[in-house]
């Protein structure tokens, strides 16, 4: 589904819900705390993703209903970092990106937190 524009001078303007994603997973990541952005297992771990199902779920879903969007975003977590903290830091960030990127309003932004990153991975990653 895309959002279309037609008072544009000179012609139209559609902006599609994969934009209004990348654009979210942008603003995600410049949160500190956060790892990555992942879709997780589905709930049940490791078989939708021996099943092949897991890439039917995105690691960020864009619902828009009347130029309103909705969004949700699936992330992973440094450990021990505040999760209700980070998680309304990436609302605001997600928010915020995408409705002055776009002229989208965004009515919601749910966190989904789908795992933590271990102590012994984050050092790994440093070094």
């Amino acid at each position: 589904m895309d959002v279309a524009n037609t008072n544009s001078i000179g012609g139209s303007l559609q902006i599609s819900t994969d934009v209004i994603a990348k654009i979210a997973g942008m603003a995600t990541l410049e949160v500190d705390g956060v790892c990555d952005i992942s879709a997780g297992t589905l709930g049940v771990k490791g078989l939708f993703s021996k099943m092949g199902l897991a890439a039917l779920k995105k690691p960020i879903e864009v619902t828009l209903s009347e130029d309103v969007a909705e969004i949700t975003v699936n992330v992973q977590v440094q450990y021990a970092s505040k999760i209700p903290a980070l998680s309304e830091k990436v609302q605001e960030n997600v928010k915020s990106a995408v409705q002055n990127m776009t002229g989208i309003t965004v009515s919601k932004v749910n966190v989904m937190v789908t795992g933590v990153a271990s102590p012994q991975a984050q050092h790994s990653e440093e070094e």
